[in-house]
């Protein structure tokens, strides 16, 4: 069956995440600026009677398991919000790790909003709608929009922030999965009060420093539930192109920013090792 459409879904990355408060019903507050690499999964839609989606790329065999993929969840809840039947065969090519702390599920999920309301003839209006987004996931409301945002709320909260510089990045996963319900238990201590960042970036270096100011509050915790996470840390860490180098989200996926995206894939061919996940390039808009 020929794919008429396809939709790309870019991975989203954490360059802080303080974890402010926690909500009586157990979701987490949380203020982060998300960014979005040139890097991701492609999501296709094809004509046919019923839904259905087929799995392809490097990491289809981590989503093998699963009765009900997030792609399809959002399908069915965009169609039951618009009134229309859910339709078409779906193609995700899985190009991200699964459970990495990148988004890769949310992305996917804010990619099919996307291309269905495409597909179906919705318009823009039903793919941008914040209550389907934010019912699939705290993460898919960003990656909906799938542009730098500071994230605050649950996710629900979204403001812009100043154009981002010219800037490389490098991810590099380690083969492990990381479950973040269980990296959210064994974090411990006070919450963390919203980051203070500066009202704008001259460049790379000026991004990197202030987001050195600010931490991901759950790279402790994910870290002794995953110790190949300090390794990944301190690969990125040694090279010299690295301005920063952080765990993103609840891992076990940690980023470099470099100075340029030339400089991020030398650094992404310098730390690839046996069973670990590398890229390097450009930040997106």
């Amino acid at each position: 069956m020929t794919v008429s459409d396809w939709e790309f879904a870019p991975a989203k990355v954490n360059l802080f995440l303080h974890v402010t408060g926690r909500r009586a019903d157990g979701y987490h507050f949380l203020d982060s600026l998300a960014v979005f690499p040139e890097v991701g999964d492609r999501l296709g839609y094809a004509a046919a009677a019923d839904f259905t989606l087929a799995l392809s790329g490097p990491f289809a065999a981590g989503l093998a398991a699963e009765q009900d993929n997030l792609a399809l969840r959002a399908g069915r809840a965009l169609a039951a919000a618009a009134g229309v039947r859910a339709h078409g065969r779906l193609t995700l090519e899985k190009h991200l790790p699964v459970a990495s702390g990148i988004g890769g599920g949310s992305a996917d999920a804010a990619a099919a909003l996307r291309l269905l309301a495409r597909a179906w003839g919705m318009g823009h209006g039903w793919s941008a709608d914040g209550g389907v987004a934010l019912a699939l996931g705290a993460d898919v409301p960003v990656c909906l929009a799938s542009r730098a945002a500071r994230m605050s709320g649950i996710g629900e909260t979204l403001d812009d922030v100043p154009e981002l510089p010219v800037c490389g990045m490098v991810l590099v996963n380690p083969g492990v999965s990381v479950l973040t319900p269980a990296v959210f238990r064994a974090r411990t201590g006070p919450y963390s009060p919203p980051a203070v960042l500066a009202p704008g970036w001259a460049d790379a270096a000026a991004l990197a420093d202030d987001m050195a100011r600010a931490s991901n509050d759950l790279e402790a915790p994910a870290t002794l539930l995953c110790p190949a996470i300090a390794d990944v840390l301190a690969a990125l860490r040694a090279q010299p192109g690295c301005l920063l180098a952080r765990m993103s989200g609840s891992g076990a996926t940690c980023f470099a920013l470099c100075p340029d995206p030339a400089t991020a894939g030398l650094v992404a061919a310098c730390v690839r090792r046996p069973g670990w996940w590398s890229w390097g390039g450009a930040i997106g808009a």
